[in-house]
């Protein structure tokens, strides 16, 4: 079986550190389960953080379906970085999504669809990003019905991942417990049994005033620096897996 995921900081597995420092990521707990269920999986996965849709949905989404041999299967996650910019447009958006709809039906590839789980709660401009991702919903919900070779899988709408338990310090990013759930999800999608992760019941309390200072220059005022000067947090990254890995089932 081959998979390739395509994407932005979200598939790449930011919020999910190894000890090296590397990032693991639902999209690789993806790759390990398939091959416990299926045996051998080759794995590519092309997402790079701060990832725009247009060019997980052209440069990404060319690359995988350049891949020799072709995938078998294709995760795709987009749009998360364009809701927080200005500049949003409802038809562009879904030009680009039905693009990679419609690139991997002609070349006979499985698509998983997944959206991101809602950070909003939590988040700086929280109403403008829920007003666009509530647009986006519904988009994938029609696409999915249009097309036999699309799956979507809805964290977004997912109630229990909205909680600061599944959350990094960043309050963007999962952290390791909320990549394992979104892996899980996929995994379910994709016909192979998993436990589904749950947080223990409780969540941390809400930061105060000098906690939230510290989150703002550590986290915001960083982003709106960027933004200001054109910068990208994954300028001069490559893939972590651009070509096909071996994912070797576990022996016994």
């Amino acid at each position: 079986m081959r998979y390739v995921a395509i994407g932005d900081s979200f598939t790449e597995g930011v919020g999910d550190p190894r000890p090296d420092g590397t990032m693991r990521g639902w999209a690789d707990l993806v790759a390990i389960g398939l091959a416990s269920a299926h045996g051998d999986v080759e794995y590519a996965n092309l997402a790079i953080r701060g990832r725009l849709l247009e060019p997980i949905a052209t440069e990404q989404c060319d690359a995988a379906l350049a891949l020799d041999p072709l995938p078998d299967v294709m995760t795709f996650n987009g749009s998360g970085n364009d809701m927080m910019r200005t500049g949003w447009d409802d038809a562009r958006i879904e030009a680009l999504t039905r693009r990679v709809v419609d690139r991997t039906a002609e070349a006979g590839v499985s698509l998983v669809i997944l959206s991101g789980p809602d950070p909003t709660e939590r988040l700086p401009r929280g109403r403008m990003f829920s007003e666009r991702a509530d647009v986006l919903m519904s988009l994938i919900d029609v696409i999915a019905e249009e097309h036999a070779h699309v799956t979507f899988v809805d964290n977004y709408r997912d109630p229990e991942m909205r909680r600061a338990a599944y959350w990094d310090q960043d309050r963007l990013h999962l952290n390791p417990l909320g990549h394992s759930r979104v892996a899980a999800r996929v995994l379910a999608a994709m016909g192979v049994e998993s436990d589904l992760p749950v947080a223990p019941a409780g969540d941390p309390r809400r930061p105060g005033v000098v906690e939230e200072a510290r989150y703002v220059g550590r986290y915001v005022l960083p982003w709106i620096g960027r933004r200001l000067t054109g910068r990208s947090s994954g300028d001069g990254r490559t893939p972590k897996h651009p070509g096909w890995t071996r994912i070797e089932a576990p022996s016994g």
